[in-house]
């Protein structure tokens, strides 16, 4: 799979001397969707910027399709789409002729057609002439979708999509994400919603303290790092853990009506087996039995938390 975004230890210090980029360097494969998780100050924003010419990078390169952003700037914003956290928008202004001007601006030749096609995919094509003071917060951030795309780009980048909608749009707008790949369509999102990356990511990096911790495969990133837990209920609760049962290093929840038990899933024998035996010789009766993967979220957290502590 070819790179179509290319980024060399890029850095950004602002006049105070806060350091908002690290040295980052990643791969952006064409087709792909890149989930890029962190907190609020993190440098999500400010590595969207820089890649989109927004702000100047302290130092390190960025190509695009071959571009470079610095020297060939044209060439390398015309492969880009950036839809924006904040939502600005001329509010007298109708839908079509907003989405037309955004493709002109690019020098784009005007195509009816294709503006057509766009506002339809993006379910837009009846509000067409409406202006965008009447439409609703999710609607506006179709219509910011539809003025990336009205050029043709390659690479979209969406900085906080579906922040502040409900939870049946941001399912509507996962939708719509998955169809522009399937048009070819390179997609580099930043969210704080892991169940996002979870849904549709391809890839999902993590980035803290303007450090690129990890760049990961999704599913990948669940089997390396990703722990499950087995829960053994219990028919009469226990106020500790016996003795006997000391080695697996147990933790007793439910008010002392479940052991939980964590296992690493790649390892050749995960001693299930012989804890239920050792359990039943203990003389604890067992009433049921769960597991459950460690979430995304999880080693999100696990993650971030461990860059502010080293950052400590």
């Amino acid at each position: 799979m070819s790179d179509i975004v290319e980024i060399r230890d890029l850095r950004k210090t602002y006049a105070g001397g806060f350091e908002a980029l690290k040295g980052v360097t990643l791969n952006i494969h064409e087709g792909e969707i890149l989930a890029l998780l962190g907190p609020n100050g993190a440098g999500k924003t400010t590595l969207i910027s820089t890649v989109c010419g927004i702000t100047q990078a302290s130092g390190g390169s960025v190509h695009v399709g071959g571009f470079d952003i610095l020297e060939e700037f044209r060439a390398a914003r015309s492969m880009i789409g950036l839809v924006p956290q904040e939502i600005a928008l001329e509010p007298f202004e109708k839908v079509i002729s907003t989405v037309r001007f955004s493709r002109g601006l690019f020098g784009k030749p005007r195509d009816d057609a294709r503006i057509e096609a766009i506002l339809k995919k993006l379910s837009l094509w009846d509000k067409r002439d409406n202006q965008l003071k009447e439409l609703s917060g999710g609607m506006k951030r179709r219509v910011l979708i539809a003025k990336a795309l009205a050029h043709d780009p390659r690479v979209l980048f969406l900085d906080e999509p579906t922040a502040g909608v409900d939870v049946e749009l941001r399912r509507d707008m996962w939708e719509t994400v998955a169809e522009l790949k399937a048009d070819g369509v390179t997609i580099i999102l930043t969210t704080h919603y892991i169940e996002e990356a979870e849904a549709i990511a391809d890839r999902v990096g993590v980035i803290a303290k303007g450090e690129l911790m990890l760049v990961e495969d999704k599913d990948d990133l669940m089997r390396q790092m990703g722990k499950k837990q087995i829960e053994v209920q219990l028919s009469e609760p226990l106020t500790a853990i016996p003795e006997a049962l000391a080695s697996y290093a147990l933790e007793l929840r439910g008010d002392g009506c479940a052991l939980v038990y964590s296992y690493d899933t790649r390892a050749e024998r995960t001693g299930i087996t012989t804890l239920l035996n050792d359990v039943a010789a203990a003389g604890l009766v067992l009433r049921d039995m769960q597991t459950r993967q460690t979430s995304l979220e999880e080693i999100f957290v696990d993650l971030v938390a461990a860059a502010e502590g080293d950052a400590a």
